[in-house]
This record gives C-alpha cells, sequence and structure tokens, in this order.
C-alpha cells in the first residue's frame, strides 16, 4: 500500500532516500561520515518545510515494512525548500548560489526513488513513480521531471517504458544526468 510518509517512518525511509542518493548524500552534507550522513537525513525527514521532509515522501509500505519511498516536489520551491538544510550544514549562501539546482519552475519533481534491496523487481518502483506522477497532477501541475544518472541503464530504461523523455542533459553536483520529463514537456 502507498500511503504518505509519518515522522516515525525515519528510521526506515532515510536508508532507502541514501540508497538512492548515492554519493550526492555525501555531497550535500559535506562528510564522508556515514552516521553523521543518517543523523542529518533523519532530522530533516523528521521536520517541516524542507526538501527531504516527510511531507514530501510517499511510502510503499507491507506488513508494517517500509519496502519503498517516493520524494517529490514543487520545483519552484527548491531554493526555499533546500534553505533550512544549507542552514542547519552551517554552510555560506543561504540563498542557495553555489548549489546546483536540479529542478525547476514549472515541474513537479520526483527527487528520490528508492525500492528496498529484497523488494525490487516486484514492480514496487514502477507503483511510486505512477502515485508521484498523480500527486503532481493532483496538485496542479502538468510536467513530471526527474534526473537519471546517464550510467544507469536500468533505471533510464524503466522511466522511457513509463512515458518519460529526455528533454536535455544535466551536470549536477560533478556528475552528468538526463533531465526526464513527463507530461506536456516530454511532447514537445
Amino acid at each position: 500500500m502507498i500511503r504518505p510518509a509519518k515522522p516515525e517512518d525515519a528510521a526506515q525511509v532515510v536508508p532507502l532516500l541514501l540508497q538512492a542518493m548515492g554519493e550526492l548524500a555525501a555531497k550535500l552534507t559535506h562528510t564522508n561520515d556515514q552516521e553523521t550522513i543518517n543523523r542529518i537525513f533523519e532530522h530533516f525527514f523528521q521536520e517541516q518545510g524542507n526538501q527531504y521532509s516527510y511531507e514530501n515522501t510517499l511510502v510503499f509500505e507491507e506488513a508494517e515494512k517500509v519496502l519503498g519511498s517516493l520524494t517529490a516536489y514543487d520545483g519552484a520551491l527548491l531554493i526555499e525548500l533546500r534553505k533550512p538544510f544549507l542552514a542547519y550544514l552551517n554552510l555560506p549562501d543561504p540563498d542557495n548560489k553555489h548549489m546546483d539546482a536540479e529542478t525547476q519552475s514549472g515541474e513537479f519533481y520526483l527527487d528520490s526513488i528508492s525500492v528496498h534491496a529484497s523488494a525490487q523487481g516486484k514492480g514496487i518502483g514502477k507503483q511510486l513513480i505512477k502515485a508521484g506522477i498523480a500527486m503532481g497532477w493532483q496538485l496542479g501541475h502538468q510536467n513530471i521531471g526527474l534526473l537519471v544518472e546517464q550510467n544507469n541503464v536500468g533505471a533510464l530504461k524503466l522511466y522511457l517504458q513509463m512515458g518519460f523523455k529526455i528533454q536535455n542533459e544535466k551536470e549536477f553536483m560533478n556528475g552528468l544526468y538526463h533531465h526526464m520529463v513527463f507530461g506536456a514537456q516530454a511532447s514537445k
């Protein structure tokens, strides 16, 4: 069953979020210490008004175990949603001009999609993506966007099968990504 996340889901969702982020979590937090990274993301998941908040997360739950998660939000709000994160880390430039923006105004952004290793291949990721698209449409968005690493062939294939189209290439935090869209922009 897919449902909105709750603050108390942090212990199960944060490992999924970090799995989806890979090395980006260390880049964003400016540390390689896994315990510190976990603590930071648990803190933000349980808080409101930031990009990694439970407010922006859907979970796939089965038998009271979270097997997958999707974090998504209005791309126009990225700068505001990122400010608490930067302030907490005591990073300069709270206006976010020094960090890449992975999304933009005019799209509902699927930030992080992850399925527990033991549950992969069962369609949970597809269900979460469909729920994310539906959430974006329900909020009035015509375009759903995401980034996928250019070397992540499996994810790229899945997104293409689900109707996402590559809109352009994007460099984000020293990595190369396909910026993909679903909706009105995808047909252009």
